[in-house]
């Protein structure tokens, strides 16, 4: 696994705005999150190269898809990119999202709240492997709810494909230049990000499965750079709340 760059202090300092932020939201409700109750509820998919039945092949689509996903570089980076600490494990990360809308730069916390490694048996009797990963917003964020990204094989047909879910409402905008924008342009966005999400890791899993790849662990891409201060990050994320 190649070395990482160490986080600069400005880096460090976003991710500690948030190490101890509450998600802006409850997820032990999300079964009431639904449209009947104001609430959009997304799902968007896309195929990858299938394999061979059975279980997923170390150097397969399947896997190659696991780790674009646990390096998160499947974003559109203009308009979205994550911070985070690539050793730290996955099931205890928090990210800072950069987001990018016009003249705009935007800073929003969320964490990991469940890491999905198994087989499950559906109710037809097949039986498909499941990787993938949730994160929630947290306080500061302009949107609040939950979005899944998970890779999936059916045993049997060897069918690869990769799965977005996320259900999401607009969170408390203080400002109102911020809030009218995030009202004109906030579920635009959302879509983009969604559509151009699957297209760019089915794009780098194809990519990954041409040129081949040394091993299912191979190492994070580096978090990006930040440039801005402690006192900074906390101002957007109370400017936000």
């Amino acid at each position: 696994m190649p070395d990482h760059p160490p986080l600069s202090e400005a880096q460090k300092a976003r991710l500690n705005a948030y190490a101890h932020a509450r998600y802006n939201f409850d997820p032990d409700k999300a079964a009431d999150y639904t449209p009947a109750t104001g609430w959009r509820v997304d799902d968007y998919e896309t195929e990858l190269p299938a394999e061979l039945p059975g279980p997923a092949e170390p150097h397969g689509a399947w896997a190659a898809a696991r780790e674009v996903l646990r390096n998160y570089t499947f974003p559109p980076p203009d308009l979205i990119t994550g911070i985070f600490l690539p050793d730290q494990p996955l099931d205890q990360r928090v990210m800072v999202l950069r987001g990018r809308f016009l003249l705009f730069t935007f800073w929003f916390g969320v964490r990991i709240g469940g890491v999905t490694d198994e087989t499950r048996t559906l109710p037809d009797g097949s039986r498909e492997q499941v990787w993938g990963y949730n994160y929630r917003t947290l306080e500061g964020h302009f949107e609040r709810g939950q979005i899944e990204f998970t890779v999936h094989k059916q045993l049997a047909t060897g069918r690869v494909w990769f799965h977005i879910h996320a259900y999401s409402q607009t969170g408390r905008i203080r400002n109102p230049l911020y809030w009218l924008g995030f009202r004109l342009f906030g579920r635009m966005l959302q879509k983009r990000f969604a559509n151009e999400s699957v297209r760019r890791l089915r794009e780098q899993v194809a990519e990954m499965l041409r040129k081949g790849w040394a091993s299912p662990a191979a190492g994070q891409a580096p978090p990006v750079r930040a440039t801005s201060s402690h006192k900074d990050a906390a101002e957007q994320l109370e400017q936000n709340r």
